[in-house]
């Protein structure tokens, strides 16, 4: 348990996001009064000096200042806040992380908008090592993956839009997953019912989607690939029916856990046109998926991949997370040789996030958790495999709660990008979204104004309110054509 104090200004998510980076996976508390038993660390703005402090049981033990000259901007006073307690809690821990006081989902972005500025390389690096105190191979891989970005985003069109269709069913819930899924078994006789409902909505977004041009499908959950072959044919033939995907569209389905994955399965995606998909081990060591819950074997992976590869499919994706529980670097590497054989177009390598709405946030104690020393091994180990199997990295975010404040990195094959996931992150097209808990996001091009509409998470509500989530959208969406 930590507590936080603020004195002259009121940025309280920026004192406990960096608070969060040096004490991970704890409680923090906002106080008035300095904690006579447990740790507080004070952020102070006033009066020409910004300051951080250190109190244990009461007693100041630390204190980190620096002088200011007045007015200070917002963003100004939020480096400062960030920079104090940066400055402090590193020399009380002895940890240096490489992200510095970046603690946002999108290090890119931030690049992105200085060469929109007409910076140079170099001028970007020095922002981000300088202004920002990140590791100077941090800065480098920001740029690397800034640029793809631009590069691919450079086509955006203002009636560019994407679609979302989420399935929220998973044959089993992972040790680390918060995502809002449902189990299959205590669902199985809703999830037609569930479809019928969504296929609803889908006809109000193609309807909707006339006015524009669709770029981009992506069928995520869950676990897109628990449903039976049936219901999986069903929902692409709504999916062809509706919005009818070319090719030169990015038409993607996680097809996810191996255990879920049929050649016939396979089979229909291509049949109906998908052109990417994610076949997602985690982990390629036997040990680690049983203790994430994974009814699946290393095995079972590799015939999987080889399926899709013997019915045509020649842009898979997949999924690893470093730091899981237990997790050494020699089982990285023995992961990212397994990988190497089977030369994916895409590997996408996460950092393990402590999620609070995961089993593992209220199992962990059980558990060996990796540390910051070691997970940063473990990322140069992905980084050299990757770099040795002829892939890029062009894709990067971050999220909250990740060990060691670091990153997830997606790297391709040239021309083998997922431009979806880059619409994602860096908020630049509109993203309509079909399903339980689905959120659809538009941009103004203009302005980069964003407006969301979200749907119920609860399957039953979503079935029993599917009405109400049209109307949502009809009141919520830019009419006439227009973002």
């Amino acid at each position: 348990m930590i507590y936080y104090r603020l004195r002259g200004h009121e940025l309280q998510n920026d004192v406990q996001t960096m608070v969060q980076v040096f004490y991970p996976n704890l409680h923090y508390y906002r106080t008035e009064e300095i904690s006579a038993e447990e740790t507080t660390v004070e952020s102070s703005v006033e009066k020409g000096i910004a300051s951080a402090m250190l109190y244990r049981r009461g007693e100041q033990v630390s204190a980190w200042s620096v002088p200011y000259t007045e007015p200070l901007t917002e963003k100004e006073k939020k480096r400062l806040v960030k920079l104090t307690i940066f400055a402090l809690l590193s020399r009380e821990t002895g940890m240096y992380p490489r992200w510095g006081l970046l603690t946002g989902v999108r290090p890119a972005k931030i690049v992105n908008t200085l060469l929109s500025e007409g910076k140079s390389d170099e001028e970007c690096l020095r922002y981000l090592t300088e202004k920002y105190l990140v590791a100077q191979h941090k800065a480098e891989l920001t740029l690397k993956v800034a640029k793809a970005e631009r590069r691919l985003l450079a086509g955006n069109e203002k009636t560019d839009i994407s679609l979302y269709i989420g399935i929220p069913f998973c044959p089993t819930r992972c040790l680390y997953c918060s995502f809002t899924a449902y189990p299959l078994k205590q669902y199985e006789k809703r999830v037609d019912e569930y479809l019928d409902a969504m296929f609803k909505e889908m006809e109000y977004l193609a309807e909707y989607a006339q006015n524009f041009h669709l770029k981009n499908i992506y069928i995520g959950g869950g676990t897109p690939t628990s449903l039976t072959e049936e219901q999986l044919e069903r929902l692409l033939q709504k999916v062809q029916e509706l919005f009818a995907p070319t090719e030169d569209m990015e038409y993607t389905v996680e097809a996810g856990r191996p255990d879920t994955i049929t050649k016939e399965k396979l089979r229909l995606m291509k049949v109906y046109g998908v052109n990417r998909i994610s076949i997602n081990p985690q982990t390629m060591n036997e040990e680690t998926l049983k203790r994430i819950g994974r009814r699946h074997t290393v095995e079972d992976i590799r015939r999987v991949f080889w399926e899709a590869r013997e019915v045509g499919h020649d842009n898979i994706n997949m999924d690893l997370i470093l730091g899981l529980p237990e997790e050494t670097p020699e089982d990285v590497r023995q992961t990212m040789e397994e990988i190497m054989a089977l030369e994916p177009d895409n590997v996408t390598v996460h950092t393990l996030a402590v999620k609070r709405a995961s089993r593992l946030k209220e199992q962990f104690d059980l558990y060996t958790m990796t540390t910051a020393e070691v997970l940063e091994e473990m990322l140069e180990i992905a980084a050299d495999y990757a770099e040795r199997m002829g892939l890029e990295p062009y894709y990067m975010y971050r999220q909250k709660n990740m060990v060691g404040n670091f990153e997830n990195v997606g790297y391709c094959k040239p021309g083998k990008e997922g431009v979806y996931n880059i619409q994602i992150m860096e908020e630049k097209q509109t993203i309509l979204a079909a399903g339980a808990g689905a959120s659809t996001k538009t941009v103004d091009p203009a302005t980069d104004r964003i407006e969301r509409v979200f749907n119920v998470k609860s399957i039953e509500d979503y079935i029993g309110r599917i009405d109400e989530m049209i109307e949502r959208k009809r009141q919520g969406l830019p009419q006439g054509g227009k973002l």
